[in-house]
């Protein structure tokens, strides 16, 4: 056979119910790297088994690769014994077992998708989750595939004189011409999405952990140089991970060493890779003056949460990516709940709640829904969603409620003790948590199977000493699911009493899992109130009758605080969405709930911060039949000014019992400095005339980020004569620290500023900006998309700007790209004009020549 390139094929679905085991297995592989950031060479040796009764050739996926040598059992292959298809290298083959050795070379440098070996700052580093791999050398690139690890590299000493990869260390030592070498082993059969490699001018803050069964393990954070006093807090984290894993979960890590090494290029947050975790740099580096509170909260829980995976994840992994919520899911859940563990935990509730109600919710109500266990895909990248990740952690959380603490742990522990070392899929877990848990999740199946967000209708009545509850439950339809059937709700519920202000009787968990259900409550002497879904027991769209009193009451009186939480969100919310349809804005009630809960001693500052925050414009628009970005605004600002000026005295009172003498990093300085910064917004929005001098001499004058990003974000929302010079001194101050920067182009994206779209437009002219780095761009055109009022202003340049970025930036980084396609996608929940802009533009990208699949998939759902 000739060895012929084929042409690219045309974007293919892959479905679910398609799944076939490998027709061949990959026991062993031995990899050996000369590096080199222009020339790399790449030899694989790999053990190849035939799994089954069939006879199809041995196919190893590659993506750019073309071999310049393919051996079998030791013989090189004529030309026209192998063959490239779409890239795959295809090999007929006789017999069960063969020794298949290619090698192959690549640049490093010249990659800029960043997925596979690629280089960054003076490192090499790879990414492979989810198909990278197969642009490092061929092989079956599917997770299925469980494989032992070898690797020898080879490189410039004082280029390179850090070589790290999966695994333990093994070997190593210098050869002639200024060049080393190491050897790395990974004993532990892994996926190959979980191959790691990295090389570099590096330096390590060392530490150890001690595990429970008293082995010593060594860790090492690598850095450059410079970055090398940032990373205490991540270590700290790390340690803090290993043990909270042992005790809340049995797990021990199990190698002699871990490893973390931070780069500036990145796609995502950081990557799990077995026993060496490749980090994007601003979720390992802090200190007080370049990390805000936020960023160190991120750091702690994205080190958790990639420590986590090392058991869920790797020692059991996926089957297939359709099972990706299997790992992502359950490991968000658990790095929630060690967040939670940290600090306080209403508050981490609150924060992740937000954090699904932004993300989740929006892709649930719009044309890219999919269930946490998608059925088909273009490109897997795509589905690295809020649905798979913070949807599929609600998922287990649901199961953690119905269970129990103690039988949620033995399903967890039948989990890993039944698929330790295999590919499971979702229903393996389930499965688990029935078997170790005792109960029937078999209609809970279907919060893995159907798309959307449930709601839930609730109406409390009371006649005697008899309270009833009506539950009504409807799951939307969405794309591909148009009729859907009840879902299993578990709802935590308490009734208080309006008189008596306490709790009439004890919570009970309500499993709402028919379309309609009748809940009763006896010996009820007085009007209840309502208390639903404590704890956001369920990921689901609660609505009642409940009055603004009730909410107000509820506010100041609930005893669960994300309750108490929502009631207040609730009520102010139900406030705005009257304004904007048009009503008469009462908002005494909410001033008084605010000034209720601001000038409560006994409530936590964090909590407070939080609960007094009005609910954001695009969640506003969330909950309206056609959105009106600019209506939202006015009604918004009006609300914040009203709240400012009735309050001023309060929001005075709070900043300056807020202001601390030395930073310090303890939950209860964190919650400080956030009622500080939320107070001094409230400040500026009275419209008082030193809010700018105000927030310029905390800006000047703060000695870490929380208190200067606060100062720095109200001065570039208002229009304070310092608002020009706090900007120049903030790009003066950190223009040559990219992380800071960041938060400098984020701050003006974000800004509700009538010229946001002008700004964001010159920004992206900006010297610093560059379409190369993600973080840059996530910073920019990422947070801009957030902005609902600039960016569906109603000439459409900001719809225009972002299809601009996402066509250029397709060329350099299609999953980059595709990740900024979803908020055009919306256009259905706008008016006429607004959704025909929107429309073009997704045209525009559809119509684009050499499109990749990241991009068109996305695009053109968006589109259907």
């Amino acid at each position: 056979m000739l060895d012929v390139q084929t042409a690219p094929a045309a974007p293919t679905v892959v479905r679910r119910l398609d799944y076939r085991p490998p027709d061949w297995l990959v026991p062993e592989i031995a990899l050996d790297f000369v590096l080199d950031s222009l020339k790399t060479r790449v030899r694989a040796r790999l053990d190849v088994r035939r799994n089954g009764q069939h006879n199809r050739p041995l196919t190893l996926d590659g993506d750019g690769l073309t071999p310049e040598s393919v051996m079998v059992d030791g013989r090189v292959l004529e030309a026209s014994e192998w063959r490239l298809e779409n890239g795959d290298l295809v090999i007929e083959l006789p017999g069960d077992a063969h020794l298949v050795e290619t090698e192959v070379r690549i640049a490093p440098e010249m990659n800029t998708q960043l997925m596979g070996l690629y280089a960054s700052g003076g490192l090499l580093c790879t990414q492979c989750e989810a198909e990278g791999f197969r642009r490092i050398t061929f092989f079956p690139d599917r997770p299925d595939v469980l494989t032992r690890y070898s690797v020898r590299m080879e490189a410039d000493k004082a280029r390179y004189p850090v070589l790290l990869a999966n695994g333990d260390p093994v070997a190593a030592g210098d050869l002639a011409d200024g060049r080393h070498w190491a050897e790395w082993k990974d004993p532990f059969p892994k996926p190959c999405y979980l191959f790691a490699l990295v090389a570099g001018d590096l330096v390590a803050n060392r530490d150890s952990f001690t595990t429970m069964s008293g082995r010593k393990v060594d860790l090492g954070i690598w850095v450059r140089k410079a970055d090398l006093p940032k990373t205490d807090h991540a270590m700290t984290a790390l340690k803090l991970s290993m043990a909270w894993d042992e005790k809340a979960y049995g797990r021990e890590y199990d190698l002699d060493v871990f490893n973390i090494v931070a780069v500036a290029d990145f796609n995502f947050g950081a990557m799990e890779n077995k026993g060496l975790n490749i980090f994007n740099s601003r979720y390992i580096l802090a200190d007080p003056d370049t990390a805000t509170d936020a960023d160190y909260d991120a750091i702690a829980g994205v080190v958790a949460h990639e420590y986590f995976h090392n058991w869920s994840g790797n020692r059991v992994t996926c089957r297939d990516w359709f099972q990706l919520s299997l790992k992502e899911g359950f490991t968000v859940f658990r790095d929630q709940s060690f967040t939670a563990d940290q600090g306080s935990a209403a508050v981490k509730r609150i924060e992740d709640v937000r954090v699904l109600r932004a993300a989740q919710f929006p892709e649930d109500a719009g044309p890219l829904a999919h269930p946490v266990r998608p059925d088909s895909y273009m490109e897997i990248s795509n589905f690295y969603t809020a649905t798979v990740y913070n949807k599929g952690a609600e998922l287990i959380r649901m199961m953690a409620v119905m269970l129990g603490a103690e039988r949620f742990r033995k399903g967890a522990d039948l989990y890993f003790e039944r698929h330790d070392g295999e590919a499971a899929t979702c229903e393996d877990f389930v499965t688990a948590m029935e078997d170790g848990g005792e109960i029937d999740l078999a209609q809970f199946r279907r919060w893995y199977e159907q798309a959307g967000t449930p709601r839930v209708r609730a109406t409390l009545s009371h006649n005697g000493t008899t309270a009833r509850l009506l539950l009504e439950q409807s799951v939307p339809p969405t794309p591909g699911q148009i009729d859907k059937l009840p879902m299993v709700v578990p709802l935590r519920i308490r009734l208080f009493g309006e008189k008596s202000t306490g709790p009439l009787g004890g919570e009970r968990l309500i499993l709402l899992d028919t379309a309609e259900q009748v809940v009763t409550f006896e010996g009820i002497a007085e009007r209840p109130v309502l208390s639903i879904n404590r704890g956001f027991s369920a990921p689901v769209i609660v609505e009642t009758n409940r009055t603004p009193a009730d909410l107000a009451f509820l506010s100041a009186h609930d005893d669960d605080p994300f309750a108490r939480y929502e009631a207040m969100q609730q009520l102010m919310l139900d406030t705005l969405v009257a304004a904007v349809a048009g009503s008469a804005a009462d908002h005494a009630p909410v001033i008084a709930a605010v000034r209720n809960t601001l000038t409560d001693p006994s409530l936590d500052k964090a909590f407070v911060a939080e609960a007094v925050l009005l609910p954001s414009e695009s969640f506003i628009g969330d909950h309206m039949l056609v959105v009106d970005p600019e209506a939202i605004h006015r009604a918004r600002e009006a609300l914040r000014s009203e709240l400012g000026v009735a309050l001023e005295k309060e929001w005075r009172a709070a900043y300056a019992a807020t202001q601390a003498n030395r930073f310090e990093y303890s939950p209860e300085a964190k919650g400080a400095r956030r009622l500080r910064s939320v107070a001094l917004g409230y400040i500026a929005a009275s419209g008082a005339g030193d809010a700018g001098d105000l927030a310029f001499a905390q800006f000047e004058g703060a000695d870490n980020m929380t208190d200067r990003q606060g100062a720095f974000t109200t001065l570039a929302n208002g229009d304070s004569t310092l608002r020009a010079k706090a900007i120049e001194g903030f790009y003066m101050r950190y223009r040559d620290n990219a992380l800071v920067l960041d938060k400098w182009f984020t701050t003006q994206a974000l800004s509700t500023r009538d010229d946001t779209v002008d700004q964001v437009i010159a920004l992206s002219k900006h010297a610093d900006f560059t379409l190369a780095n993600p973080n840059r761009v996530r910073a920019l055109a990422g947070a801009f998309t957030v902005n609902q009022r600039a960016f569906h202003a109603a000439d459409g340049r900001g719809y225009a700007y972002l299809a601009d970025t996402i066509i250029a930036l397709d060329k350099l980084n299609p999953q980059t790209a595709a990740k900024l396609v979803p908020p055009l996608g919306r256009w259905r929940r706008f008016g006429e004009e607004r959704a025909a802009r929107m429309r073009a533009q997704l045209q525009r990208i559809v119509d684009t020549p050499e499109l990749s699949r990241d991009v068109f998939e996305q695009a053109s759902k968006s589109l259907a």
